[in-house]
């Protein structure tokens, strides 16, 4: 008589299932990895934000102690901080996004084509960007964010086989580095989506979206629950936003397809006079680019300081007048500290100037619009300078927390980005990552 089926033996697992368990333990120790590495990336954004806020809140205390000796300190600035990045770290210059893009598509071997999303490139990059804010340049930290925590995903998750690829943590830590920057998680997937690459794997979406939330909460956890701009006060009048989404859309629009172009033609990978001047004397052309930021300064009343955070958030906050005090000088010190070469993002001051151009239109025939105003010209020059409409319109909708402006929001961007691309056929970000393929794949705008 056979034993009760509870007394027999159990059948050793087959070979089949042997494997099937092996390959779920692998599974989760990856995720596991990918977690644990996004939660590193997550501080480091949330550090790098405190790091600038010091800067810029020590910038102010030396101008208010010395405006003469904190003048003198952004040509001094410039020049050193392009000499030490050409030295030292010369895959660190500019924003970073380039970099990300093309790392992104093509992978590069050898001493220097490997450095572009590093752990040692992102050291060089936080530092920079530091220490040109402590000097008053007109950069954000949102785009070396993105190279900065591109470089610890890539770096971290070197190694792993049969998860996501190389392609797919690059673009995961850029997309991880705006939802941390801006604390506006939906606008990191979507600027993946729509600037980082052009195309997508199953697998990737996951990767991108599991990134982008275990980041963006360590940093949520660090810096609290707060709004990039406050949380603004009042009902949107949306049939003054239609009514003033189109204006605003066309002219910021020209705005920053003016600045993507003038952007091009200096750093970018086309030869002109100006370029060529620029990569026979980098260290003087920075230094005066420097002296182009002091004259901005000094006419404006020093509003082009810094990211131009405190100055947006004052006219979306009912400060009225001096918007177009801000936009004509924040575009001038910020294309200065773009073109010079020196690390340093345009996503926050390409917001400032977009504050700057909505106010101003407010203050003399859109008075109807009024803060609404502020927040469409913000986008629409966003757009306008980066070719991103979605990402602009989905960004301002978390960072003012105002969702009745999303359509508003939404043409505004998609007429900027359409003049834009009149003036600047090509998104800047994608010409200047021709600096850094292995074959250029845009024509010289």
């Amino acid at each position: 008589m056979p034993p009760p089926p509870f007394f027999r033996p159990s059948a050793a697992p087959s070979r089949r299932e042997e494997v099937a368990a092996y390959l779920q333990a692998r599974r989760a120790w990856r995720t596991a990895l990918i977690v644990l590495v996004a939660v590193l990336a997550g501080l480091v954004a949330a550090f790098f934000a405190r790091l600038c806020d010091a800067a810029m809140e020590l910038h102010g205390r030396l101008y208010e102690w010395s405006p003469a000796f904190t003048l003198s300190l952004l040509p001094i600035g410039f020049a050193t901080a392009v000499w030490l990045t050409r030295r030292f770290a010369p895959e660190a210059a500019g924003s970073g996004i380039p970099q990300v893009i093309a790392a992104a598509e093509q992978r590069w071997r050898g001493r220097w084509g490997g450095r572009r999303v590093t752990l040692r490139t992102g050291a060089w990059k936080v530092v920079m960007a530091a220490w040109l804010l402590l000097c008053g340049a007109s950069i954000g930290r949102e785009g070396p964010t993105v190279q900065v925590v591109a470089g610890v995903m890539r770096t971290l998750t070197r190694g792993l086989k049969g998860g996501p690829g190389r392609r797919a943590m690059i673009i995961a830590g850029g997309a991880a580095g705006v939802a941390a920057a801006f604390n506006t998680p939906i606008a990191g997937v979507v600027f993946a989506f729509e600037e980082l690459a052009r195309s997508f794997e199953r697998r990737t979406h996951t990767t991108v979206i599991l990134v982008v939330v275990v980041a963006g909460f360590t940093a949520y956890a660090l810096q609290g629950d707060y709004a990039y701009f406050g949380t603004l006060s009042g009902q949107t009048d949306l049939r003054a936003a239609w009514l003033a989404a189109p204006v605003i859309g066309l002219i910021s629009g020209v705005a920053g397809g003016v600045f993507s172009r003038l952007l091009a033609c200096v750093i970018g990978p086309g030869s002109n006079p100006v370029a060529r001047w620029r990569q026979g004397r980098p260290v003087f052309f920075a230094f005066l680019c420097g002296l182009v930021a002091v004259g901005a300064a000094l006419i404006s009343g020093g509003v082009t300081f810094g990211a131009g955070y405190h100055e947006a958030r004052a006219l979306l906050h009912g400060d009225e007048g001096g918007g177009l005090n801000l936009a004509v000088w924040k575009f001038v010190a910020s294309l200065a500290a773009a073109v010079s070469g020196a690390p340093g993002g345009i996503f926050a001051p390409s917001l400032a100037t977009g504050a700057g151009i909505g106010s101003a239109l407010s203050e003399s025939f859109l008075a109807f619009a009024g803060r609404d105003a502020v927040v469409l010209g913000m986008a629409g020059y966003l757009s306008g300078v980066v070719q991103a409409p979605l990402t602009s319109a989905v960004i301002l909708m978390e960072m003012t927390r105002d969702p009745g402006l999303v359509a508003p929001l939404m043409l505004t961007s998609l007429l900027a980005r359409w003049v834009s691309g009149l003036i600047m056929p090509q998104p800047i970000y994608h010409v200047l990552a021709d600096s850094w393929r292995l074959t250029p794949t845009h024509k010289t705008p």
